[in-house]
Parts: C-alpha cells; sequence; structure tokens
C-alpha cells in the first residue's frame, strides 16, 4: 500500500493522474485542489507518495513541494509545463524534489514512480539506521556515567566498573543500560 496525496486542480488532469497512480500500485489516493488543503491533509495522515500538478489555484507549487520535502518523509514529485521544467527543477533538486514535465509520458512516469519509491525505501533504512545508532550513542552516555560514579563514589578504577556492570547485568540477566540506569539512581546524589 503506498498512501498518496494528489494535489491538482485540472479536473481532466486529476482523473488522469488518478488513473495512472492507481495503474501503479498507488493506492488509496487522496485529491485535494489548493495547497492549503493538501497541508491539511497531512496534518491529519502520512502519505508515503505526494503529487503535485503545478500551477494551483492558491501558489505556484513550488513552494509547497519544497515544504513537503521539509515537513514529510513522502516521496515528493511536482508535474509542471514543458517550459519551466528545467527552471523549476534547478530549483527542486536541492530539496529532493522530483520534477516531471507535461505532457506525461506514461512509460517515463511509470519509471519515475518506481524510482520514487527505491529512494523513499533507501531513506527509510537509512532513517531507521539512524535511529538504532541514537539509541546505541544514548545507551553508551549512560553506561559511562554509572562508571564515572562508581569510580568517583566507590573509588573503582575504570576497568573495575566496567566489570561490575557487565558482572552485574549477568547475575541480574538485564541490560547493562538496566543496571547503569540502577547505578545512576543510587548514587547521584
Amino acid at each position: 500500500m503506498k498512501r498518496t496525496l494528489l494535489i491538482s486542480s485540472s479536473e481532466q488532469s486529476t482523473a488522469s493522474l488518478v488513473e495512472l497512480l492507481r495503474g501503479e500500485g498507488f493506492e488509496p489516493v487522496t485529491v485535494t485542489g489548493t495547497a492549503y488543503g493538501a497541508k491539511q491533509a497531512v496534518e491529519s495522515e502520512e502519505y508515503d507518495f505526494i503529487c503535485i500538478n503545478a500551477p494551483l489555484p492558491d501558489e505556484n507549487g513550488i513552494e509547497l513541494s519544497c515544504w513537503f520535502a521539509g515537513a514529510t518523509r513522502a516521496a515528493v514529485v511536482v508535474i509542471v509545463p514543458q517550459k519551466h521544467a528545467d527552471e523549476v527543477n534547478d530549483m527542486l533538486n536541492p530539496h529532493g524534489v522530483l520534477v516531471i514535465a507535461k505532457p506525461i509520458n506514461r512509460h517515463l512516469f511509470h519509471h519515475y514512480l518506481q524510482f520514487t519509491a527505491c529512494f523513499r525505501t533507501r531513506m527509510l533504512r537509512i532513517e531507521k539506521e539512524n535511529a538504532e545508532l541514537k539509541t546505541m550513542v544514548e545507551d553508551l552516555k549512560l553506561i559511562d556515567r554509572a562508571k564515572l560514579l562508581l569510580v568517583t563514589c566507590l573509588n573503582m578504577t575504570e576497568s573495575q566498573a566496567h566489570r561490575y556492570l557487565e558482572k552485574r547485568a549477568m547475575d541480574l540477566r538485564v541490560s547493562r543500560v538496566e543496571v547503569a540506569k540502577q547505578v545512576i539512581q543510587t548514587y547521584q546524589n
């Protein structure tokens, strides 16, 4: 399931884009015709893919695509008239927004969608790895803080404090982080 938000003010283009997106497995498709409506939709639901058919009645779509690229984890695509495609691409490329020129070629659109899906998968994997690394760093900070307390309060050496935390964790069958939290609670004041 690839939850999709389509922002398009043209009824004819909207129908064609919805058909293309559903044909590629991008469902469900939420449709709105304005930038304001799109921002409201994003506040209430998370989307995997956001497609903007520019221009919109309340803005040109460029600012909106930049906002989505910074505020969401969705892959963002903006569809613009051919005569503006290169200029818009130069503006949006640094923000990670894919620009597609009108009229849309079905074959190329298929490849654009595959590209955005691959890009989003890689981004989410990196985001997950980043979260795991942050957790590891926080755990190491707690363990080091507990070691420091053992060194200062119980006059242990650093290696004795390390060994104490490991042995206590094995004896209690809990993680070193849990033992470190207990040590911090006991000796912090």
